[in-house]
């Protein structure tokens, strides 16, 4: 019990680190996706073209597959990233491509009859979409998106192959010092649980006040 106390800062950091990252590619990816996913919704052909052909190729590949991309593959082009920029990079192209799809979806599901009916009262593009279509398309696009940020915490415990002291990594290091695993895989479990749970419940008080 005294090691496993010893090594709860250890831990408490490495826990840092890990919504340090998730913090990061949620706002970065909500910046970047956003924007790309009302182009794909209601952008003219020349600008979804690309948004789609982005959002397609990257949600198909594998996030291991993108992490090792940015961090060893970029240097061929004279780009190099230290790791958490480049881990946060990756997942950020990754989680925005989700974003992306979750946006289109949100506003491509209003039904057409709320557009038509702003165009009778005379409301401009730009008052149809504050009005009407924004505030619909909130109410679909927050549940799959606490999902998505309950993803990308989990997702973060991938930057521990760039050599990141995250969460997952602090866990192996003190594992390895001490040979203790099943107590500290269980007070990693409680603190990924921790964090995530109340994402969850968040995310079906959504469902049920919105859709």
């Amino acid at each position: 019990m005294a090691t496993l106390i010893q090594t709860l800062p250890f831990l408490v950091d490495g826990l840092l680190m890990t919504l340090l990252v998730s913090a990061c590619v949620i706002v970065l990816s909500l910046i970047a996706g956003l924007p790309l996913g009302c182009g794909l919704a209601f952008g003219p052909l020349w600008a979804r073209v690309p948004i789609r052909l982005y959002a397609d190729l990257v949600r198909g590949v594998l996030i291991l597959v993108l992490l090792y991309f940015v961090y060893y593959g970029l240097p061929a082009i004279k780009v190099n990233l230290p790791s958490l920029l480049a881990a946060i990079v990756a997942l950020t192209a990754f989680k925005s491509a989700q974003i992306i799809e979750i946006t289109r979806g949100s506003f491509q599901s209003i039904p057409t009859g709320q557009t038509e009916a702003a165009k009778a009262i005379g409301l401009t593009l730009f008052d149809r979409f504050v009005h009407v279509l924004a505030p619909q398309a909130v109410r679909r696009f927050l549940p799959p998106f606490v999902n998505s940020v309950v993803d990308t915490v989990k997702g973060s415990s991938l930057v521990s192959l760039l050599g990141i002291v995250d969460l997952m990594l602090s866990l192996q290091q003190v594992i390895g010092r001490t040979h203790v695993a099943l107590p500290l895989y269980l007070i990693g479990a409680l603190m990924y649980f921790a964090i995530n749970f109340p994402l969850s419940a968040l995310s079906r008080r959504l469902e049920k006040r919105f859709v």
